[in-house]
């Protein structure tokens, strides 16, 4: 598939998807939200592929925000429905993906930038990062899942304040509140996720599909995590996966998971 904004590369088990648009600091605008949903749904269909690594092209923008332009003579009705489906094609779309996704933030991850950070599974940020959501600033909230996902990451005080003051905190600041795992220098920020794609893609691709769904019901209004956890566990023994884990183990010998 043919890209505008976005592009692809594939190593292996591993792909990365790059936001290529450095002029605009690779703002999200309309096309690149589904560009990303496609790029999303076709790698995860790829069985080959066990994990997704996202970043922003350039060195001073993951996703510096939204494209303010394309909805700034909104109505009510017309914001709703943008953050309606924003949400279903992209945000949370990723974070219930069954292929692993980290975000490699490389500089400024705002508004909606960062709300894309937060709904992949973990980040990785380089020193230059700078992580906020501006959104209250321009009269309006976070809208693409970033009043729930950031409370959830860094807790209800410091969330409210970050949302409140729309200001940027920076990447050792991020780390220390559990925003980001890990931050190192920018030239090290792709090969460290890669090596931890690599150490993600040496287990069970259905065991840990089971355990990305596990994870998420916990944080869910309407679902008993502890059930969802019951459930994924029994219907990993019905897995090859399972079968060949088990059984290289009492081997004494490395796994080679079919990843069915």
């Amino acid at each position: 598939m043919d890209y505008e904004n976005i592009y692809i590369e594939e190593e292996s088990n591993l792909a990365t998807i790059t936001i290529d648009r450095p002029k605009k600091l690779n703002a999200l605008n309309k096309r690149t939200i589904e560009e990303l949903h496609d790029a999303f749904n076709e790698l995860d269909a790829d069985k080959n592929i066990q994990v997704i690594i996202i970043t922003g092209s350039g060195e001073k923008a993951f996703v510096a925000g939204a494209d303010i332009s394309e909805f700034a003579h909104f109505s009510v009705a017309d914001g709703g429905k943008l953050a309606a489906k924003g949400q279903e094609l992209l945000f949370d779309f990723v974070a219930n993906l069954s292929t692993p996704v980290i975000a490699a933030v490389n500089g400024f991850a705002l508004g909606g930038g960062l709300e894309l950070a937060m709904a992949c599974h973990f980040r990785v940020a380089s020193y230059n990062a700078k992580m906020g959501l501006p959104e209250v600033s321009l009269g309006v909230i976070p809208g693409y899942g970033g009043t729930q996902r950031l409370p959830q990451l860094v807790g209800k005080g410091r969330a409210m304040e970050m949302i409140m003051t729309a200001g940027m905190v920076s990447a050792e600041k991020a780390l220390d509140y559990g925003l980001v795992n890990y931050v190192v220098e920018q030239e090290e920020l792709v090969p460290l996720c890669q090596k931890l794609a690599g150490k993600i893609s040496n287990n069970s691709p259905v065991a840990i599909s089971q355990a990305i769904k596990a994870v998420n019901a916990g944080y869910s209004y309407d679902t008993n995590g502890y059930a969802t956890e019951i459930e994924a566990f029994g219907a990993c023994f019905g897995t090859n996966d399972f079968k060949e884990g088990t059984t290289a183990f009492l081997e004494k010998r490395k796994a080679d998971f079919p990843g069915s």
